[in-house]
């Protein structure tokens, strides 16, 4: 019993360690943050979509909106023909509702087409000023790497 009430009691205490500045993250009022991913080396992003996994971890689900803008070079780490492994993550990340955007002035001057890429991605015209907009609208812009 009291090996029981100990590990309650350390999850408790050991949900979080992080400190939140106010105001508070909350469900109307959740953390924004869009991360810019605009590199394909599979080092470079794969360390990025762990950056993402650590916030998720600090921040209850409802307090947190994450968005990753994709343009240039970073369209290929969303290509249905990228790093196995890597686009895994990536799925597991849009599980936890990590929104994916990527830009199509990059598909158009590549000759790409949305079947090229994996499922759930939604597309803007231009990356640069989704990320850009983003950041007017109150996300906190991140560069991982």
């Amino acid at each position: 019993m009291k090996s029981f009430i100990l590990v309650v009691l350390l999850s408790v205490l050991g949900f979080s360690s992080s400190t939140f500045s106010d105001p508070q993250p909350t469900f109307n009022n959740p953390r924004k943050v869009v991360f810019q991913l605009f590199y394909s080396d599979v080092k470079r992003v794969n360390h990025t979509l762990s950056s993402i996994y650590n916030i998720l971890k600090e921040y209850p689900s409802d307090t947190l909106k994450v968005v990753v803008v994709t343009y240039g070079s970073g369209m290929r780490a969303i290509k249905k023909d990228y790093d196995k492994k890597t686009l895994a993550r990536i799925a597991s990340l849009m599980e936890y509702d990590v929104e994916f955007i990527g830009c199509k002035n990059t598909m158009e001057t590549m000759h790409w087409t949305k079947n090229d890429f994996i499922d759930g991605v939604t597309y803007v015209q231009a990356g640069i000023v989704e990320l850009i907009e983003r950041q007017v609208k109150g996300y906190i812009g991140v560069l991982a790497y």
